[in-house]
């Protein structure tokens, strides 16, 4: 008997585990893949997620890897660019985008390093209920045989197509559809020592210096050109980097260095996390379009939410009922203002006058620029910085 049953083992799924286990806890953490290995992400963490794997004594192995520490952005809208760097994250003030193929491992170890029992190539097949209540899973082990594991509580760390959401009819709300698709492919020799952003008329495109000297490029269209996008994604993708010349004159000069990745799947929407006997965490519990790079940085966060909730739970400081309710009223209350700006980025409609107001007033304003790029960083609340005095005193240059 297990205290928790966590099912998915990437970016949310390890670290709830692995701080349930440090917690004293008996953890059981399955996933139907084998690690290391790849999935698709934008794989950006910007500083808040950083200082968690700080916290977590985990950012050396990250820094270990190569992968290059970010402090700057750049935000080109067309006429001008906007430079600035976010305000730190309890001292951290460098973003990472290391690969899935080297973070997940780090975080996979980690969890089997505080005494996880780890189980890869597991497909979890249904779950074990008593009524309402959900007491373990069923599912096949790497050879094939049916296992039956029972725990306190079974976590849905699956991703956004949730096997546990589904099985225990999880409610959705706050649901937005898709607007927009993507790429991304990575290009060697390509000088990248910033996160470069460049929103163009229905495109955004994103790059970040990620492990292996490698630059990772992102184009956004409207989903309603993922056909077309998919026919020729090369062609679309090329087209797109042309739109900015700076960028496009880089890419000719290095080459590419692996295949496209895409999806038009990036619609937005919130799950009841939790109920009887289950909880859901990371993108299980809450999605949305990747264009702002903020899953792995939410799922983090979650992550030490949801097992300070069980902990609470398991250690009768809180009924379980209550711990939970409140581990979904935090995380609602973390992520609704960036939910809405990520769902209206995604949008990839001109921006209003009034933004257009304020990047001119930002042009020439660094530090006021990098509190813009804090507010999707997480690093600067975003009813702050919008608020209508905060916008006249740098409108007026005050």
């Amino acid at each position: 008997m297990y205290d928790a049953i966590v099912v998915g083992a990437r970016c949310a799924g390890s670290p709830t585990a692995m701080l349930l286990a440090r917690k004293g806890h008996r953890v059981l953490l399955l996933d139907k893949a084998s690690f290391p290995s790849d999935t698709l992400s934008a794989h950006y963490i910007h500083q808040p997620g950083v200082a968690k794997l700080h916290r977590w004594g985990l950012l050396d192995q990250v820094v270990a890897s190569g992968c290059p520490p970010i402090e700057g952005q750049v935000f080109d809208v067309g006429p001008f660019a906007l430079s600035g760097s976010p305000p730190p994250a309890d001292g951290i003030t460098a973003g990472y985008a290391p690969r899935r193929t080297i973070l997940d491992k780090i975080l996979l170890d980690a969890a089997s390093d505080a005494g996880v029992e780890v189980r890869e190539h597991f497909a979890v097949e249904e779950l074990v209920t008593d009524g309402e209540l959900v007491k373990g899973i069923r599912g096949r082990s790497q050879g094939g045989n049916l296992v039956q594991e029972e725990a306190r509580i079974v976590v849905g760390a699956d991703g956004i197509r949730s096997v546990i959401a589904r099985m225990v009819g999880a409610p959705t709300y706050h649901e937005h559809p898709a607007s927009s698709c993507a790429y991304y492919t990575y290009f060697s020799d390509v000088p990248m020592p910033a996160v470069e952003l460049y929103p163009r008329p229905e495109r955004m495109l994103v790059t970040a210096p990620t492990n292996d000297g490698l630059t990772m490029i992102i184009v956004y269209w409207p989903e309603t050109a993922f056909p077309q996008v998919r026919d020729d994604i090369e062609g679309e993708f090329m087209r797109a980097v042309e739109m900015v010349p700076s960028l496009a004159e880089r890419v000719r000069a290095g080459s590419r260095a692996e295949k496209f990745r895409g999806t038009a799947d990036l619609g937005g929407f919130f799950r009841q996390p939790y109920g009887p006997g289950w909880a859901l965490v990371g993108d299980a519990g809450y999605h949305k379009n990747p264009i702002t790079a903020l899953g792995i940085t939410d799922a983090f966060r979650d992550a030490e939410l949801l097992a300070d909730a069980i902990d609470e739970a398991f250690t009768g400081r809180l009924a379980t009922a209550d711990a939970l309710a409140g581990y979904e009223q935090k995380r609602n209350e973390a992520v609704m203002p960036l939910y809405q700006m990520t769902c209206d980025l995604a949008k990839l409609e001109p921006p209003p006058p009034e933004m257009l107001s304020l990047f001119a007033a930002l042009r020439d304003n660094r530090k006021e620029s990098g509190r813009f790029m804090g507010t999707i960083a997480g690093t600067v609340p975003i009813p702050e910085f919008f608020s209508p005095e905060n916008m006249r005193q740098i409108i007026s240059g005050r």
